[in-house]
Parts: structure tokens; C-alpha cells; sequence
């Protein structure tokens, strides 16, 4: 990890703090560490360690943020991107962006995340209706939803295109 006040420690992954840090700091340390283990390339196999770092990246916007997982065929990572802000309803209107962006990356699947800046993570009747209508926006180029996960600070929740259970567990919380 890359961070200013942090020097390489002894031993792999270790860190020793070579200032005194705020919570500002130790949340930006956070989302760095959770941005690089969502990075291209690494295969998601852990579905409690993906929610987490959803949830570090996620759970303390105070507006609503729309995101986009992209994995490849093998369920690894292409990119991560944050695609729309503000209300959730407002915000993802553009079905075309999100299609846009999964055709640009060649994404064989997607998680679909956003966040509940209230801090429940349990979908709302918006959520499942975005879901219907972004699974068959999808279809249609060859992308499958693997889950849409929806982050607060009390967990997260994870849902898939047919409201059944998650291909990730269904709830994580803390």
C-alpha cells in the first residue's frame, strides 16, 4: 500500500506509521487497501472478503453511489468504477452508461453495487425494479449479473437477477 505516512514494516504487509494518523487517514488507508484487492486481475473467491471491500468503499458516502464490479469469464477482475452519484432513482437512469461501460471492458459479469448512505443495506422496491431492467439490459450483450450488492454501514446485502439467493451469501455483516 502506498500512503504517505506509512513505512514498510519488518515483515510482508506490515506497516509502521511514521506520523500520528487521523480518521481521515485511516479511511483513505482503508479504501486504497480495498481498491487493491478489487484490482485487475484477481479472482473473487472469497464472497464475505468481497462485501468488505465493497462496504470500505462504500458505506461512508453521504449521497448515494452506483457502481459497476466487472469480472471476466473466470471471475476475475477487470475494473471497478463508480458510474453514477446522487439518488439512486435520478442516478442510474442511464441504463445505456452502464451497458456502455460493460462492452467497453468486455465484461463476461458483473456485480452491480451501491450504497445506502441511511446505512441499511436492504433493497427497496428501486432496487429490485433496477435489477429486473439492468438483467435484461445485460442479457442482451452477453453479461450476467452475478449479484447486485447494496452497502451500509450495518453490512451488506447481496441479491441476484431473479430476486433468489445471492451467488454470494445473502447478508454479511460485521
Amino acid at each position: 500500500m502506498k500512503y504517505h505516512k506509512l513505512i514498510a514494516g519488518e515483515t510482508t504487509g506490515s506497516y509502521v506509521m511514521e506520523s500520528p494518523v487521523t480518521e481521515a487517514d485511516i479511511l483513505r488507508m482503508a479504501q486504497q487497501l480495498a481498491m487493491s484487492r478489487l484490482s485487475k486481475g484477481r479472482a473473487l473467491t472469497e464472497p464475505k472478503q468481497v462485501f468488505s471491500h465493497l462496504q470500505t468503499l462504500l458505506q461512508y458516502h453521504e449521497h448515494e453511489v452506483f457502481a459497476l464490479l466487472m469480472l471476466d469469464t473466470k471471475h476475475r477482475v477487470i475494473g471497478f468504477r463508480e458510474l453514477f452519484r446522487g439518488a439512486l432513482e435520478v442516478a442510474c437512469a442511464s441504463f445505456r452508461g452502464v451497458i456502455k461501460i460493460a462492452l467497453e471492458h468486455n465484461a463476461a459479469a458483473v456485480i452491480l453495487v451501491h450504497n445506502h448512505p441511511s446505512g441499511d443495506p436492504h433493497p427497496g422496491q428501486a432496487d429490485r425494479a433496477l435489477t429486473v431492467t439492468l438483467k435484461n439490459a445485460l442479457n442482451l450483450i452477453g453479461t450476467h449479473i452475478l449479484d447486485y450488492v447494496v452497502v451500509g454501514n450495518k453490512g451488506c446485502v447481496g441479491r441476484t437477477r431473479d430476486n433468489r439467493r445471492s451467488v454470494l451469501p445473502l447478508v454479511c455483516t460485521r
